[in-house]
């Protein structure tokens, strides 16, 4: 399977993408336990997670839309531009300290994550065919999942080793911890390089139309 043109590069972006997206989670919730505790802690730790989550629900219409309409791996490189782009807002929000900032970007940097899902997902079947697509399924769900620990154990050891206990409201925190940011910059970067290197195995475009009208009265209803 790993001989096939693009395998490589595919796993690499799948890992990149869950290890950002983790690093600025982290790294918020890290901030919000130094500075909070108690009830507070609990509530701002759950916006956080659904800050994460709502995104996922209310463009899971649209991203499968785009995933069956536009050639995945074009959508996996333009939403690796974007994370770029994001990543960047966040480095500021870190070097200026605005923690108000960085909180709504977690909402931001989920949201393109949850229109680049789909296509992720989807490339599968495409990039190695019905003869692998259970070894590939395995090594997404593997590549996935040491992504999300090495994330939480990466960012929390730097967050840790950065912070110091003289550091006391979360923009004090994020100024301190602000060249963290470039790391997530960085592995943006390299996620969009390899992005822009897998081949484009679409072989039909879906006919059907997305309805504005419909989607808004499904998240209404």
């Amino acid at each position: 399977m790993y001989k096939i043109v693009g395998v490589v590069n595919y796993i690499i972006v799948i890992f990149l993408n869950a290890f950002t997206d983790l690093g600025h989670k982290i790294i918020i919730q890290n901030t919000i336990f130094k500075v909070y505790d108690g009830e507070m802690q609990v509530v701002l730790t759950a916006i956080v997670n659904a800050l994460i989550l709502l995104p996922f629900i209310l463009v899971f219409s649209p991203s499968g839309f785009l995933a069956d309409k536009f050639p995945k791996n074009k959508i996996m490189e333009y939403s690796s531009v974007f994370a770029v782009l994001i990543t960047l807002g966040i480095t500021y929000s870190y070097y200026h300290g605005y923690f108000t900032l960085a909180f709504i970007m977690t909402f931001i940097l989920a949201l393109q994550s949850a229109i680049y899902g789909p296509a992720k997902y989807g490339y599968i079947k495409e990039l190695v065919g019905e003869k692998y697509i259970s070894a590939g399924n395995a090594a997404i769900q593997a590549t996935t999942t040491v992504a999300i620990l090495g994330g939480i154990i990466f960012y929390t050891v730097l967050f840790e080793g950065m912070y110091d206990e003289s550091l006391l409201s979360e923009s004090q925190i994020l100024q301190a911890i602000a060249p963290l940011g470039w790391l997530l910059v960085l592995c943006s970067v390299v996620e969009w390089f390899f992005a822009s290197k897998l081949p484009n195995k679409m072989r039909e475009a879906s006919k059907r139309k997305f309805t504005f009208r419909r989607y808004i009265q499904g998240c209404i209803s």
